[in-house]
């Protein structure tokens, strides 16, 4: 009897110390976390994602290992903010250009004012966000925002003047439609990867966008000419889910919040060195020509988009918003950053 209740002593005794040491810190596994995006993984959000993961992980030692689900693998450009509110991701990045009405501050940047590049678009964008706190990130913790660089033409046909863009129809998304309509070109609405077979088809004869798409989606082979607009950058955002940005450890937090806005600066100067890389492989390989208005003719296009923030202002301030003051505030910080 004394035997056996030694040897039952001594099994309750292994099992608890078992159940000690697989709880304690030391032992316990790095915090995981997932990242969703919505683009092919070659593209410049996906390459930024990538960044920060790897980032986060060497500034924590190892403490959070980060999955990655670019593609639309875990959730896709349009439910990308309602899935991390909801914790189907931890984290996620979107594109505020395809909810406008939701996103009203911040894509602001998005009206025609002239921002040069990413980089100074993506320092605008993250100061805007910082004193504004717009009430639709309320639900989740904004981790960095960048923009896109300037939205240029891509077409079949050379677009030098006006009276060329014309009914012309021409792929693009968000506010740039009305850009394009502002231009009298035909816009068309469409998700970006159904873009190369209606080029083929001549559904549309171009796109307007930001250059890099001319390597990473190789429209340089269908489209062999861009006409320099320079005219809007698209801001995005990178949120994460409340409950889970509430639960990590301080020192944690504090790595994520030093990273917002050297990551913004990150991905500004990757985007603007990643379109002229773009530009030079599509004229060394399909002879693209870069046609650049001459300057009477860029300040008839420009002055075509004067009403679009006109009526944005307009628009903005009959829901209790500040229009004039943040038109104001993103010249001012173009101009800061642009070291104007």
């Amino acid at each position: 009897m004394k035997k056996t209740s030694i040897l039952s002593i001594g099994v309750i005794l292994i099992a608890l110390l078992t159940l000690f040491w697989a709880g304690t810190p030391a032992n316990a596994g790095p915090i995981k976390l997932s990242y969703a995006n919505f683009p092919p993984a070659p593209t410049f959000p996906c390459v930024q994602m990538e960044r920060w993961k790897k980032e986060v992980e060497r500034r924590t030692k190892g403490k959070v290992s980060i999955d990655t689900f670019p593609g639309g693998t875990l959730l896709g450009a349009k439910n990308m903010m309602d899935g991390v509110i909801a914790g189907t991701a931890d984290i996620g990045n979107l594109c505020m250009a395809y909810q406008p009405g939701r996103f009203l501050v911040t894509n602001a940047t998005s009206l025609p004012l002239g921002i040069p590049n990413s980089l100074v678009g993506s320092l605008v964008l993250w100061d805007l966000y910082k004193k504004y706190r717009p009430k639709a990130f309320s639900k989740v913790k904004v981790l960095t925002m960048f923009t896109t660089a300037p939205s240029n033409i891509m077409s079949k046909i050379p677009i030098k003047t006006l009276e060329d863009i014309r009914g012309v129809p021409i792929r693009a998304s968000g506010g740039a439609a009305q850009i394009l309509k502002a231009w009298n070109a035909n816009p068309v609405g469409m998700p970006m990867p159904q873009t190369p077979e209606a080029l083929q088809k001549g559904v549309v004869k171009g796109l307007f966008s930001s250059l890099e798409v001319m390597k990473d989606f190789k429209f340089a082979e269908l489209c062999r000419y861009v006409t320099v607009t320079d005219a809007v950058v698209y801001p995005f955002a990178v949120v994460m889910n409340m409950d889970k940005w509430n639960s990590l450890p301080k020192d944690v937090q504090e790595v994520m919040e030093g990273l917002g806005p050297q990551q913004a600066a990150w991905t500004g100067v990757y985007m603007d060195n990643h379109v002229e890389e773009s530009i030079a492989w599509s004229k060394k390989n399909y002879g693209v020509e870069v046609i650049k208005l001459s300057a009477a003719e860029k300040a008839s296009w420009d002055r075509m988009l004067e009403p679009i923030t006109n009526n944005w202002v307009k628009d903005v301030s009959g829901k209790g918003l500040p229009g004039a003051q943040i038109v104001e505030d993103i010249r001012a910080f173009t101009k800061m950053y642009a070291g104007q």
